[in-house]
């Protein structure tokens, strides 16, 4: 997560399609923007300032302006001044609005710099909060490989020549998409999701022991990557030690924790002859039918619990015998 950004880059990074321009004063430019809210100052402007959040970007539209041009001269000055003696980091005027002549000189003198855009305040909102939010979202850097097996990102870990890459290559092969390998950047976007993606770099670069780097957008074209994605399922990889205990009916979920946010974790223990991507195909609809409600050992359970319940209970031998004469 980034401490601040400063408002040089908020406005080189938006100009183009915020449609930002810069009123004044190019010496407030390098001031830091250190939190992802936005503010209307509304009743700070009128001179309530007990509980001014100055340390936002200050979102001033059809309201605000309309306020400044009905006041007085004295009043005028009187309000701006107390309300620019704030660190404030930026101020963007919304729908083109002319601002008064004196804000603009008060700001130059406390360099504070004021931009403005043709958008209305909800889309300006909208539009700088989304990229903000972007800015200042907790992230970290795990070693792995992340992939989009049939809609759901599964973020594959392990040590390092546990055969990741190979596994994403294949699975690549089968037609999904690989997002990153080596090193997967994933950012908290929102309480309870976790986006991943790989760097400028090394983007959709594997390394294949024995091979080297291999370029799988150049090799699989525009179906075998994407950009980034939603990290729902770690699959973490592990070497198999007889008599070590594996988890073998699932029935509660093992759950890791990554930037707060809680995934499903499935360990995988690997050994020759074990197909990796069939299971991981697997994992990935397991998922989705957890997701639409159905946990297939809860539902088994539930049928064992049922039928040995049940008053007329038919013997097992009955069943051998007819399944003796099956001849399908």
């Amino acid at each position: 997560m980034k401490d601040f950004i400063t408002v040089r880059t908020l406005l080189m990074e938006n100009e183009s399609h915020l449609k930002l321009e810069l009123i004044c004063s190019r010496n407030g430019l390098n001031r830091k923007i250190t939190s992802a809210e936005l503010h209307r100052p509304g009743l700070a402007i009128s001179g309530f300032v007990e509980l001014f959040t100055s340390d936002r970007v200050q979102i001033m539209g059809n309201t605000e302006i309309k306020y400044l041009s009905g006041l007085s001269r004295e009043e005028l000055e009187s309000k701006i001044n107390r309300y620019v003696e704030f660190e404030i980091p930026a101020i963007i005027i919304t729908e083109n609005n002319e601002i008064p002549e004196f804000f603009e000189k008060a700001a130059k003198r406390h360099y504070i710099s004021i931009l403005r855009t043709p958008f209305s305040t909800t889309q300006t909102t909208h539009l700088l909060g989304e990229y903000l939010e972007e800015k200042f979202a907790p992230q970290v850097s795990m070693h792995g490989t992340l992939v989009d097996v049939y809609g759901v990102g599964i973020l594959l870990t392990g040590r390092s020549g546990i055969v990741k890459s190979e596994i994403a290559l294949d699975l690549v092969e089968r037609g999904h998409r690989l997002v990153t390998d080596d090193l997967v950047i994933i950012k908290r976007k929102s309480e309870d999701i976790l986006i991943g993606k790989g760097t400028e770099i090394s983007q959709h670069a594997l390394e294949i022991r024995g091979v080297g780097l291999i370029d799988v957008g150049r090799i699989f074209g525009i179906r075998g990557v994407r950009m980034q994605k939603r990290v729902e399922v770690e699959v973490k990889l592990v070497d198999w030690k007889r008599g070590e205990e594996y988890e073998r009916i699932g029935m509660e979920d093992s759950m890791t924790d990554i930037l707060g946010i809680k995934i499903p974790q499935i360990i995988l223990p690997i050994h020759p002859g074990k197909n990796i991507t069939v299971i991981a195909e697997t994992i990935a609809m397991n998922h989705l039918l957890k997701m639409y409600g159905y946990h297939a050992p809860k539902e088994i359970n539930k049928r064992l619990k049922e039928y040995m319940q049940q008053k007329n209970v038919i013997p097992m031998d009955k069943d051998m015998d007819y399944l003796k004469k099956d001849h399908e």
